[in-house]
């Protein structure tokens, strides 16, 4: 049995303490879709491809007519016409026919296969082959790729380039979309100035709540900074209590102790429910997650490295859960 780390534990706790998909699905052309995550299954409206098609340029026959090629004896074949793009049919082939076709080509029901460009040798209104093909080589069938009512992409699925292109060649316009979580970053601590002010013996500029509105960003979410907060208990309350009305998620970093006291563990627990006291760390303690009914909580440490750590730990895995994407949790690299 795999031994379990302390930090291992405390991730699956606090994951399993967010909801799954707890945001609401809204609507989004598919021009705006990428990176975001769906919230829907996309289901196929029809077969796709809608009808069987050559995938190489060169000719059409009947695969029982290659059967005999070989190097000794080729076997020729009468090029009788072709299929271009945009034609709705395929003719029929009679014994040692051959239709001339490309790319997209549309392809009849049977053991009809396609004789590439490059492997026939060609002359006026004939060519010769000197293998046999099997049936319906480099052919794709009527629904190979999806059929009619089957999931193309599940619900939780980043979007990305290739999925939008899956999703238009179905004829789809709009999808369902987890909305971005709006995250509301907090800074903590007397010490702690603005990043554009001058540097006083004891301070320190807040470069973390920058650091960190890029960090959700690259999540998936968007940011509100709700400001430097100094170690004022009740002033904070009010300031955490206010964003969580408009936000998905609280992040706040530093301030994890002061005085002796467990500053941070204490707000979380007066505005909703303390879930994980500490983990242990390189730099010591200072992770602590709580939710406040179903948003989470997360306090990182003040040192820059080990904030944007304790983001990619825990911060990361609550978002994607919110989406509704399936990961795994991020290892402690």
């Amino acid at each position: 049995m795999t031994d379990v780390s302390p930090l291992q534990s405390a991730q699956q706790a606090f994951a399993e303490a967010i909801p799954f998909r707890a945001l609401k699905g809204e609507d989004c052309p598919l021009q705006q879709a990428l990176g975001h995550t769906l919230s829907e299954d996309i289901i196929a409206p029809e077969d796709a491809p809608p009808y069987h098609r050559a995938i190489v340029e060169g000719f059409l026959v009947r695969a029982e007519d290659t059967r005999a090629a070989s190097d000794d004896k080729p076997v020729a074949f009468n090029i009788v016409g072709s299929i271009l793009p945009g034609d709705d049919k395929c003719p029929e082939i009679a014994a040692f026919e051959a239709l001339r076709i490309v790319t997209g080509s549309i392809v009849g029901d049977g053991e009809l296969t396609a004789v590439r460009q490059w492997e026939a040798e060609e002359k006026d209104d004939t060519f010769t082959i000197k293998r046999p093909f099997p049936p319906r080589f480099f052919i794709e069938d009527q629904g190979c790729d999806h059929r009619h009512g089957s999931i193309v992409i599940a619900a939780g699925s980043l979007l990305g380039a290739l999925d939008i292109n899956t999703i238009a060649s179905l004829g789809i316009s709009s999808v369902k979309v987890s909305r971005h979580p709006r995250v509301t970053i907090f800074s903590s601590g007397d010490e702690v100035i603005p990043y554009t002010a001058a540097v006083a013996p004891g301070q320190i500029r807040d470069s973390n709540s920058l650091m960190l509105a890029a960090a959700v960003t690259q999540a998936g979410g968007s940011s509100d900074f709700g400001g430097i907060m100094n170690d004022d208990f009740d002033a904070f309350i009010s300031a955490a209590k206010k964003a969580l009305e408009q936000s998905d998620m609280l992040l706040i970093s530093g301030g994890t102790a002061v005085g002796g006291r467990d500053f941070i563990a204490d707000l979380v627990k007066s505005i909703g429910e303390l879930i994980i006291d500490g983990v242990p760390m390189r730099s010591g303690r200072p992770l602590i997650m709580g939710k406040a009914g179903d948003k989470p909580i997360i306090c990182v440490a003040g040192h820059p490295p080990e904030a944007l750590r304790g983001f990619r730990l825990f911060a990361v895995p609550a978002m994607q859960r919110l989406l509704g994407q399936s990961a795994e949790l991020p290892d402690d690299e």
